[in-house]
């Protein structure tokens, strides 16, 4: 199998499956429990907290592990709107952001008198710091901004967006979930008030991830019950998953230099020969600010359901978008607000590398596409008319 779907998951590092395998089974004391098997489970998740802080550049007491990135987005936005209401209702994003933070602020909006202002990117989906700037008013109490589109992977300008929040003594919130592990991350430089992450996009295990809340941010609980993760996140902990996103974090960290280094290199050779060897195609997403592994193409005249489906009978993993959108009728939200049509946004390709990937590989996929994409088109009316024309023409 190739696998070019990194963005959706991860495989579990075998370093990290190693650490969390006697958690299992041989320490599997409950972390609240007094006597030696509980302390430590207990001590194997404050190493986990240390080793997530360090990756970060934060304290360990600001991070708190939750279920995934979509809880901890939850958590951030929903929590920060109910301490701040004294202030305002107003909530400024942007209309590309994960449907975990969409949907969460399309429910404030219903059900508890939050105004939202999306904001709108660029062809390359950049979020411009003016706009956000300019989106400010006297009861704006949060901005939830996300590091690294998930879908095309532009890099947003956060540390410019975190100058402005804190200049105007506003919460910034930033979706990192496809960002941290992969790109370097400074919680001490940049101004964001809490960030999310997931351990399954940095080579960890799914069903875990974590809140980052900068030391003295008054957020609430979010979920309550017992006095986990300091009375702010009830219920006990997932210990084995933990212990492995720890770890996960702390190789993140020590690799991540070379890891992006090799994967910007395949990208950037991935898109050359695509560009260079398929008619009709076009790069989604920043050339240039984009994350190390993301490749993300238009090919005009097919769909890309179909081209999926071609690439999986070749044992080739890729994906149309992002996976928490699997199965929908409608195009991506991200494609159509960068400006595509809908036939555009429906002949899109996310291929997503890793550390792991080969250049071997990589020149498999790009032959399988060449053979697919031309299959496809010799049965495209669309593409025979528009060559017919062109032809002529």
């Amino acid at each position: 199998m190739i696998y070019l779907d990194n963005a959706a998951t991860t495989r579990t590092d075998e370093k990290v499956t190693e650490v969390m395998l006697p958690y299992f089974s041989e320490f599997y004391g409950n972390p609240s429990s007094i006597y030696k098997a509980g302390a430590r489970s207990k001590e194997a998740i404050s190493k986990a907290r240390r080793q997530i802080a360090s990756a970060l550049g934060a304290l360990p007491g600001e991070i708190y592990f939750t279920s995934g990135g979509s809880e901890s987005d939850n958590w951030a936005i929903k929590a920060a709107f109910e301490a701040a209401r004294g202030k305002g209702n107003h909530i400024i994003t942007t209309s590309i952001e994960h449907p975990a933070v969409l949907r969460t602020c399309e429910y404030l909006e219903r059900t508890r008198g939050a105004k939202v202002t999306y904001l709108q990117p660029d062809s390359q989906g950049m979020i411009d710091p003016q706009s956000v700037e300019d989106a400010v008013t006297e009861e704006t109490i949060l901005i939830s901004i996300m590091y690294a589109n998930n879908e095309v992977g532009t890099i947003m300008p956060v540390e410019e967006i975190g100058e402005i929040a804190a200049k105007h003594g506003i919460w910034f919130h930033t979706d990192a979930v496809q960002a941290f592990g992969h790109v370097k991350i400074d919680a001490g430089k940049t101004k964001f008030d809490m960030l999310s992450a997931s351990g399954h996009k940095f080579y960890g295990p799914k069903g875990c991830g974590f809140l980052y809340i900068r030391k003295g941010t008054p957020l609430t609980a979010f979920i309550h019950g017992g006095a986990q993760e300091r009375q702010r996140r009830a219920g006990t902990e997932n210990v084995p998953a933990i212990v492995g996103m720890g770890m996960a974090a702390e190789i993140a960290a020590e690799q991540m230099e070379a890891r992006g280094s090799y994967e910007k290199q395949l990208r950037d050779y991935m898109i050359g020969r695509l560009e260079k060897e398929i008619l009709h195609v076009r790069l989604n997403g920043h050339r240039k600010k984009r994350l190390p592994n993301n490749v993300n193409m238009t090919f005009s005249y097919v769909q890309a359901e179909s081209v999926l489906i071609m690439l999986d009978m070749q044992d080739i993993c890729a994906s149309g978008g992002s996976a928490c959108s699997s199965g929908s009728l409608d195009p991506s939200h991200v494609l159509t607000a960068l400006g595509c049509s809908r036939d555009q946004a429906k002949s899109t390709i996310r291929f997503t590398l890793s550390y792991q990937t080969t250049k071997e590989e990589i020149d498999t996929a790009v032959a399988a596409m060449k053979q697919i994409v031309s299959r496809l088109r010799s049965m495209s009316p669309a593409y025979l008319s528009a060559s017919e024309h062109n032809t002529r023409a």
